[in-house]
């Protein structure tokens, strides 16, 4: 074991917080006398918004668990295929459900890189930084002040890229579009302007914002349009949003079929097409983002980058992955964990395949050492599979050779 390991352990095992604290200090500090930095991908995007760099799409890769050997894989590929630009995410409800808190999460990845030789930024994301739409009809100063917190403390740990979602606030029950999107609009424009208070004096934070909730109705070039107007109307600064998620068709994880397998989900290209142009064009934004991607047919992702897509989100399809290819004994574990402590969650109808599928993310904190530290022969068969799958995407979305 190296030092590097040594620290990444000790930063995410110790039981004294005081020595996972002094751990991940000292993972920053290597970090910086290596030349690797977190690093907000705005500019990049402003670029691709002109013009100035196109014909790819960045992968967002949601690490759930496994992170420092599976950022670590994702930084040899990276090295390996000269890819630039590929960022590491962890949204709002992964942060709970694996018990990953942004300092943690970001000293991972950080760790990874040190330990894959990785000179210069490394783009960290807060994903769905998302409302709950009970909550803020019973207390709306309550839910922004929550979701101030949660910036604050994914911008103190080095996520200079944060993605807001306040489309869970969308009213589709309202006639007009202006109406629909109203809140969702307004508290986009309120915690944008947030995040450029309290950014570091060198960083202009990567800022995304959503406007149809995914899984939900396709969205339209006049849905946008009106709630962009509404953002710009609203925000103080001069430097907003740099994207956009729209809803295409696809779902988060798919769609589970009472035999555990997924449909496949139909995704209108074209929604991509006409609101990044929108984007680009109207409002000098980068583009528009692909959510719910990972369970998609692979041969679909060629298209991402045909159409212009910004960026592409990338999630479950790990996890099953790694559920997969590990032990059937620490999968019944885990399972027989679920039947006790998620057994409210199961519907009636469902199949024992759809509710495992749809519960298991949450045995990724209760869980995480276990997976960490499954057995050798089943972890280099974990590794082995995303090696695989990290590789076609990255061929894919035409992102190799831009480093």
């Amino acid at each position: 074991m190296t030092i590097i390991d040594t620290l990444v352990n000790a930063s995410v095992f110790n039981p004294s917080e005081e020595e996972r604290v002094i751990a991940r200090r000292e993972i920053r500090m290597l970090a910086k006398q290596q030349g690797i930095y977190p690093a907000s991908i705005h500019d990049i995007y402003m670029k691709y918004g002109k013009g100035e760099l196109k014909g790819f799409t960045v992968p967002a890769f949601n690490v759930r668990n496994l992170t420092y050997d599976f950022s670590r894989l994702l930084f040899r590929l990276m090295k390996e295929k000269k890819v630039e630009y590929a960022i590491f995410e962890i949204a709002r409800g992964e942060v709970g459900y694996t018990d990953q808190s942004h300092d943690e999460y970001a000293t991972s990845v950080l760790a990874a890189a040190i330990a894959e030789e990785w000179i210069g930024p490394v783009y960290i994301q807060a994903d769905h930084t998302q409302f709950s739409a009970e909550k803020y009809i019973l207390d709306p100063k309550g839910q922004e002040e929550v979701l101030k917190k949660f910036i604050k403390s994914a911008i103190d740990a080095g996520f200079y890229n944060i993605d807001i979602d306040a489309s869970t606030l969308v009213d589709l029950k309202k006639t007009k579009l202006e109406e629909q999107q109203k809140e969702n609009a307004h508290m986009t424009a309120v915690l944008t302007d947030y995040i450029r208070d309290i950014q570091p004096k060198d960083v202009t934070v990567s800022v995304g914002g959503e406007i149809g909730h995914i899984g939900g109705k396709n969205s339209t070039g006049d849905e946008y349009e009106a709630f962009m107007k509404l953002v710009m109307q609203q925000q103080k600064f001069a430097v907003g949003l740099s994207k956009v998620s729209v809803q295409t068709g696809t779902s988060h994880g798919g769609t589970v079929l009472p035999d555990g397998t997924i449909k496949q989900a139909v995704v209108d290209f074209s929604v991509i097409e006409s609101i990044g142009k929108i984007a680009q064009e109207k409002f000098g934004m980068g583009g528009v983002v692909q959510h719910g991607a990972s369970t998609l047919p692979t041969a679909l992702f060629h298209r991402f980058p045909e159409v212009g897509t910004l960026e592409i989100h990338l999630a479950t399809g790990f996890q099953n992955i790694i559920f997969e290819h590990m032990s059937s004994e620490l999968k019944q574990e885990i399972y027989s964990w679920l039947d006790v402590n998620c057994a409210g969650e199961k519907k009636e109808g469902q199949t024992d395949e759809q509710f495992y599928y749809k519960t298991r993310k949450k045995a990724n904190g209760p869980f995480k050492e276990k997976i960490w530290n499954m057995e050798g022969a089943y972890k280099e068969k974990v590794m082995r599979a995303l090696e695989d799958e990290v590789r076609l995407i990255l061929r894919e979305l035409h992102i190799e050779g831009r480093r």
